[in-house]
Order: structure tokens, then C-alpha cells, then sequence
């Protein structure tokens, strides 16, 4: 949620941001917002001079009294009783615009940082820089799920039985795999100085709203019946959520914290539930980073995560890209955000594997997230990054680590995880 100072005196700005981000039907909420603002801050105003005015008047009957002057203080006190009948429809008018301007706010985008490129969607999205050279084995390498069913790891005909489609069983070494690179993902994080944290995997309505547009809610959020709970989508979700309403000492920061979960999602939309393999589902496991920080630390921190990240895939012997996601493909709440991708030898391209972002002070707007220091309050910074969600990065390990016998090399990085383990057959 931006700053309403901005609707308030820049009001073009605002607009400008939203003809960036391609989402033109809501160029009206601005000017809805800024009218419905008026409003609410007339009857504010109007019912703090009214209660101004009712306190000097209050404080005079006593003397009137003393003064035998009764008719007056009666006087005074049917003027003092007209005016908190009309405090109290302002305050009803206050009441009933405030949920109004709040709930239009959290439709209109945050402001983008100015080296977003600008596009319509993620088909435009820049290729920012290579890392590890994307090779291609002489050798054909089949499909994640056939690989990994010849290693008996992969069960998706028993989860069917079970679940339904969009969920699988990671068996023997797979399964062990899988766990080693998560067990490898947080200790390599706790060796940057981040604070490990297990949250939990359910979350309120109010702390979803905090986090993330009603939009992404609705296609990516489980809800629990007749409860006030949501399955999570990211660890990120309850992480930020673990600050709502907090005042943070200035000196502690920045917060520094890497999260394991579980992960649930609908994954409603043109992109599907995958058939056959594991690439896309509705139940993963992830390691994610989130820093709470000061605005101006904010770009540097953004710069770091996403190097984090690079680093760990490339201890994995896994060649990945930046890509600069462009205005059009930005969540509502991001400033900024590139994904990290790896290379996939079988399709000769790479895939997403992970996503950092800076959401400015959006989220803590939301959530009511503040430090205190030498010069007052202030909303903090907040930003988000994958260090692994599985089981993608278990594809992408896979594919870059199989050999032509038809063996998956174990990375040295993951072998004190797998008992020593160098390949598994």
C-alpha cells in the first residue's frame, strides 16, 4: 500500500506508475481515493475543532455557576450538547470512509523503482547475466520424471489414489535428495548470518491481506473451512506476518531471517497442474530468506539476496540467469524483482527456480510494521527471495548431474547429507 501523500499531492504520478504496470482500469480508484480523502479529512477536521470548541465551553460553566449566572451555563450547556451530536455523525462519516479509502489503497500498486523495464508481461521480462556455462551432454537426458522412476523415487500414480492430481511421493534416495538440498539451502544461509526460523503454516485473513494483493489470494491461497486460517503459500507470508503491529528498535536492524515450510498452492490460471512430472504443484517445500531493514539499506540488501542465490545454485554445479522481471509482470506490492533461473540440458533453456523482490515499505504500511529511533518512527523495508523451492530445484539438480549410465551425480556440496554418498544408480 503506497504512501496516500502521494494521491494527495501527486496524483499523476500515481497514474503514470499504474500506465506502467499496464493495469489502466484502475486509474479511476486514484481519483475515487482522492475525493473519499477530502471527504474524511473535512469531517476530521471539522469534529476536531467541534471538540476544541465543546472543551473551552465546558470549562466555563463551573465559573458561570460560581457566578450564580445559570441561564447562560444552561445556555452553554445545550450548545455543549448540540455539539457532540454533531461530533458523532462526523465521527460515523470518519468510520464509514476509512474501510472504504483503505480497501480501494490496496488496489493500486506501489510505486515502481525507475530501473523496472517497462512491458506488458513476463514475455518481456530482460536477461540481466549468465552464470556457469549452460552445457549440453552428447548424451540425451529423458524427462525429471522418467529419471527419477528409474530410481524407484517418484510415486505420482499413489499420490493420485490419495490426493488427486498436483501431488506426488519422493521415494528412497530421491526423497533423501530432496532433503539433503534443504538441509544444504539452510545451513548455507545460517553461514551468511541469518537467523533459521520454522513459522507457522497457517496464517489469518488479516495477515494474508498484509502480505499480498486480494488477487494473488484468491489464485494462490488454500483457506480452511470455517476458520479464520489460509494454508501458506511461501514461508515469506508468515514470516513478515511474525512483525505486524511491532515498533522494532532501529539499532536491531537489519533482520536477517531464513525460513523453512511446507508450501500450498492452488496454481489456478493458464499454467496448469503438470501431468507427469513435479514442476508445477500444489504442495512443495522451500527455503526462503526475508530481511525487514532501513529504506536506504534496502536496494543493497536486494543486491546480496539475489547473489545468495546464484552462489548456492552454482555450488550445486548448476548454471543459472538473472532475469530483471519487467513492470507488467510485478506483483502489486513489488518495487523491484528478478528471478534466478537454471539451465535445463534436456530443453536447452532455463527455468525459474527462485524470485527476489523489494516491496519498499508496502507490506509494512499493510501490517503496521514500524522501527524507532533517534529520528522518530518510520515504516520499515521488506524484502523477500527463494534460496530453494523444491521440488524444482530438484529438477534442475537432477538434469545438470545425470551422466550417461544414467546416474545422478551427487554434488560434494550435498554428499556430508547423504552419508557420504557420490552417486546414486
Amino acid at each position: 500500500m503506497i504512501d496516500i501523500n502521494l494521491i494527495r499531492t501527486n496524483r499523476e504520478l500515481v497514474k503514470e506508475n499504474i500506465r506502467k504496470k499496464f493495469k489502466e482500469d484502475r486509474l479511476l480508484i486514484v481519483d475515487e481515493v482522492y475525493d473519499l480523502d477530502i471527504k474524511f479529512r473535512e469531517a476530521k477536521k471539522e469534529a476536531d475543532d467541534l471538540r476544541s470548541e465543546k472543551n473551552k465551553l465546558s470549562s466555563e460553566i463551573g465559573s458561570l455557576m460560581r457566578e450564580g449566572k445559570k441561564e447562560e451555563a444552561e445556555s452553554v450547556k445545550e450548545r455543549i450538547g448540540q455539539m457532540s451530536s454533531k461530533i458523532e455523525e462526523l465521527e460515523k462519516v470518519e468510520e464509514a470512509l476509512e474501510p472504504q479509502i483503505r480497501e480501494l489503497m490496496y488496489k493500486i500498486p506501489n510505486i515502481i523503482d525507475e530501473s523496472v523495464p517497462i512491458g506488458k508481461d513476463d514475455s518481456e521480462n530482460v536477461e540481466n547475466e549468465k552464470f556457469g556455462d549452460p552445457v549440453v551432454p552428447s548424451y540425451e537426458i529423458p524427462y525429471h520424471a522418467d529419471i527419477l522412476e528409474k530410481i524407484n523415487g517418484l510415486d505420482k500414480e499413489s499420490a493420485g489414489r490419495t490426493s488427486g492430481n498436483g501431488f506426488y511421493y519422493l521415494m528412497g534416495d530421491a526423497a533423501r535428495l530432496h532433503s539433503a538440498m534443504l538441509s544444504y539451502a539452510r545451513d548455507f544461509m545460517i553461514d551468511k548470518g541469518f537467523t533459521y526460523c520454522i513459522p507457522p503454516f497457517m496464517i489469518r485473513a488479516d495477515v494474508v491481506n498484509g502480505v499480498m494483493s486480494f488477487e494473488e489470494m484468491d489464485a494462490m491461497m488454500y483457506k480452511i473451512e470455517n476458520e479464520d486460517l489460509y494454508l501458506i503459500g511461501t514461508s515469506e507470508h508468515s514470516m513478515i506476518g511474525k512483525f505486524k503491529g511491532q515498533i522494532i528498535d532501529e539499532k536491531s536492524l537489519p533482520l536477517t531471517l531464513t525460513s523453512y515450510s511446507p508450501c500450498f498452492r492452488k496454481e489456478v490460471g493458464s499454467h496448469g497442474i503438470e501431468e507427469r512430472g513435479i514442476y508445477r504443484v500444489h504442495q512443495f517445500e522451500k527455503q526462503e530468506m526475508v530481511v525487514l531493514c532501513d529504506e536506504k539499506e534496502g536496494m543493497d540488501w536486494y543486491n546480496k539476496m539475489w547473489q545468495y542465490t546464484v552462489e548456492f545454485f552454482r555450488s550445486l554445479d548448476i548454471p543459472v540467469r538473472t532475469l530483471e522481471c519487467c513492470s507488467g509482470d510485478l506483483a502489486d506490492l513489488k518495487q523491484k524483482s528478478c528471478d534466478v533461473e537454471a539451465w535445463s540440458p534436456r530443453q536447452q533453456k532455463y527455468f525459474e527456480v527462485g524470485s527476489c523482490s523489494i516491496l519498499g515499505d508496502a507490506q509494512a504500511r499493510r501490517l503496521s510494521i514500524r522501527s524507532k529511533g533517534e529520528s522518530g518512527t518510520k515504516y520499515v523495508t521488506t524484502l523477500n527471495n527463494t534460496v530453494l523451492a523444491t521440488p524444482r530445484g530438484l529438477i534442475a539438480l537432477i538434469e545438470n548431474n545425470y551422466q550417461e549410465d544414467g546416474s545422478i551425480k551427487v554434488p560434494e556440496a550435498l554428499r556430508p547429507y547423504m552419508g557420504g554418498k557420490e552417486v546414486i544408480r
